[in-house]
């Protein structure tokens, strides 16, 4: 798995099994970075391909197959301790990926650490201007207005795409209520104005038909209209995706709907 670490061939990868054998090799200065702290707070990314550690510019530690080695000083206030392992804190690490990922990768980081509540997207813009100047922080800055939290991936990769169209930006995750102030459904992404709800469909839909589709009738018999997109469209047809919602945009509501 790396220079003179190893697993037996039968043994299911376990990340944190992975990381706990590297922390016995490594330096007690060493802290975990980038997307493998990412994962120790809980965010679903890749940890070990490879881990990603930081030591002081002093270690003579030096990158090799399985892991790359960053050599500089990380404040102590900057260092956290999480299950058991030294990485750093949650608003550098997401700086770390918004230096080595694309945009739209990094703002899934993001929209993860918001969902799972660890952060907003307050305290990440309040890091970034503390942090101007180091690796990552000008694209966090500018990310950090733009985050929500999206419950996949693919629901905010297709946020991005809208937003990367000059569309209006949607709402993530809103109740929707009917006229009588009962609950219908919870919109992947919502424009109001429009009353046109954005959902994606994953790779689950097929085995929960029956109950997104009562869930879209009770949208539509409430006067939303709707707009369904898969990861093929989003990856494959994306002109077509945002064509639909400039359209559906377009058209406005009509506020007869009773």
């Amino acid at each position: 798995m790396g220079v003179g670490l190893y697993r037996r061939a039968e043994q299911s990868d376990d990340p944190l099994l992975t990381l706990s054998a590297w922390r016995r090799l490594l330096p007690n200065d060493a802290v975990f970075a980038g997307a493998t702290a990412a994962r120790l707070f809980g965010l679903d990314v890749e940890p070990t391909k490879p881990v990603e550690i930081v030591v002081p510019p002093r270690s003579g530690l030096r990158s090799r197959p399985g892991l790359i080695v960053g050599r500089y000083e990380i404040p102590p206030t900057e260092v956290v301790s999480i299950r058991g392992f030294r990485a750093t804190a949650l608003p550098r690490t997401l700086a770390g990926l918004c230096l080595r990922r694309s945009a739209v990768e990094a703002l899934v980081a993001l929209d993860m650490a918001i969902h799972l509540g660890l952060i907003d997207s307050a305290a990440l813009g309040q890091y970034a201007e503390t942090a101007k100047g180091r690796p990552g922080a000008g694209r966090l800055r500018s990310l950090a207005s733009l985050a929500a939290p999206a419950e996949s991936p693919m629901e905010t990769r297709l946020r991005w795409l809208l937003i990367q169209a000059h569309l209006p930006r949607p709402e993530v995750q809103m109740n929707l209520r009917d006229g009588a102030a009962r609950f219908v459904g919870r919109a992947d992404l919502y424009y109001p104005a429009n009353r046109l709800v954005l959902e994606y469909d994953g790779s689950n839909h097929s085995e929960r038909i029956v109950e997104d589709n009562r869930r879209q009738n009770l949208l539509i018999n409430a006067g939303f209209r709707l707009l369904r997109f898969t990861a093929a469209d989003i990856n494959g047809r994306s002109d077509v995706v945002v064509a639909q919602v400039r359209a559906a945009l377009s058209a406005g509501y009509s506020k007869t709907h009773v």
